[in-house]
């Protein structure tokens, strides 16, 4: 890619998600606009998101009930949906022609299954309005001036009349020193979206065994999430354990990512309805081990495992289940509870929460409240979502806004 021009009306720090789609809505006939990225490759982790396939969005379509998927963020989302949401991220690549199609779990794909398909329409888009592209350019500095701003970069001083910050997260807040210039506060970044470890475990053991329905709480919190859960070589991960994760990404962070869960297994059910259906059973499996036969819709496997894990003899028929025997199938049902001792990333999806002070942007046009002409996008923004196409579209939603409104 060449290098960028010293006058330029609009530069987009950053060449993700956000940042593209930045760069596209402020480009108009009569005005420059250009895209700076410092790796050398554009849109990473557009092309390596949803295993390959790139989970565009999500088909939730009322605004409020979207915006709660967001750990981080909820409010200021709930009012920037207003202006460009789910179905909006639909309508337009649907008019660049990728055809989207939604999976019964309300992700939404490109009917081809491969991220290329994404990452070949935003490239195309610039290429056709004339965004410029830039790769190799980190940004060192950026100065505000009377009217723009000084960017310094490695090799040249760039003159631009508004910046776009879109630089994506970060794993440390010395990754935010370049911003000094300005008079932001940054949230610590800390990670969010990650599976548990649970070393040497025996239930890791049960690798790729998963219950479609739990509900895990962190221990001393009122932190909960449900959802399916997967048994992995290392620990726990599934839907609901990265839920969690999410919700209680500062709270994990401040006891060192050690801590102990309780799963129910059974999803909501509470424990008087678990008693009333376990005497059912009692009565109706009278002479059957109980080992040989689980209830409910968990795999063998790890029924066999959770009574042996709560001491619940082998030899016990459902005739004989009672007393402490009974509240010990209600505990390893409902109450099983885990040590977790430390995180592993999910994929190659690395979400932070933390970044730019949600306090520091309107909503209304993501400009910086202080400095006129600056505007932050994407995942540089104290805002994530739990997976399932949340913080992509978080990414769409606040580009465009800043696009149009750094035009």
């Amino acid at each position: 890619m060449s290098n960028p021009s010293n006058q330029i009306d609009v530069v987009v720090i950053g060449g993700g998600a956000a940042g593209f789609f930045a760069a596209i809505h402020a480009k108009l006939p009569n005005n420059s606009v250009c895209i700076v990225e410092k790796s050398n490759k554009f849109l990473s982790k557009v092309k390596v998101s949803g295993g390959g396939r790139c989970n565009v969005t999500n088909a939730c379509k009322i605004n409020d009930e979207f915006a709660k998927f967001y750990p981080r963020g909820e409010r200021q989302l709930k009012r920037a949906f207003y202006q460009f949401n789910s179905q909006s991220t639909i309508d337009w690549f649907e008019s660049k022609g990728v055809k989207l199609y939604t999976q019964s779990d309300n992700r939404i794909f490109p009917v081809s299954n491969d991220s290329q398909t994404i990452v070949e329409c935003l490239m195309n888009e610039c290429k056709k309005t004339g965004v410029e592209l830039h790769t190799n350019t980190p940004i060192l500095s950026i100065t505000p001036t009377t009217v723009g701003f000084i960017l310094t970069s490695s090799t040249k001083t760039m003159h631009a009349k508004k910046v776009i910050i879109a630089a994506g997260g970060h794993p440390k807040i010395s990754s935010f020193n370049w911003l000094k210039a300005f008079d932001i506060h940054i949230e610590p970044p800390v990670p969010s979206l990650f599976t548990f470890n649970l070393p040497n475990n025996p239930i890791c053991t049960l690798m790729g065994n998963s219950v479609k329905e739990t509900v895990v709480k962190i221990e001393g919190t009122k932190i909960s999430a449900k959802g399916a859960l997967l048994i992995t070589h290392w620990g726990l991960s599934g839907p609901a354990i990265l839920q969690l994760s999410a919700w209680g990404a500062r709270i994990l962070s401040e006891k060192n990512y050690h801590f102990s869960i309780f799963v129910n297994w059974l999803g909501e059910k509470m424990e008087n309805e678990l008693r009333l259906e376990l005497l059912k059973q009692k009565a109706q499996s009278s002479d059957k081990l109980i080992v040989n036969a689980a209830p409910y819709a968990i795999s063998s496997k790890l029924w066999n495992f959770l009574l042996e894990k709560h001491e619940l003899p082998s030899h016990l028929r459902w005739k004989e289940l009672e007393g402490k025997n009974l509240n010990k199938l209600i505990q390893a049902l409902l109450y099983d509870k885990y040590t977790v001792s430390g995180k592993t990333t999910f994929k190659e999806e690395f979400v932070t929460c933390g970044g730019v002070s949600l306090n520091e942007i309107n909503f209304n046009t993501m400009e910086s409240k202080k400095i006129k002409g600056l505007f932050f996008v994407g995942e540089i923004i104290d805002i994530d979502g739990i997976t399932g196409g949340f913080n992509f579209q978080a990414a769409w939603t606040t580009g465009y806004i800043a696009g149009i409104n750094a035009q």
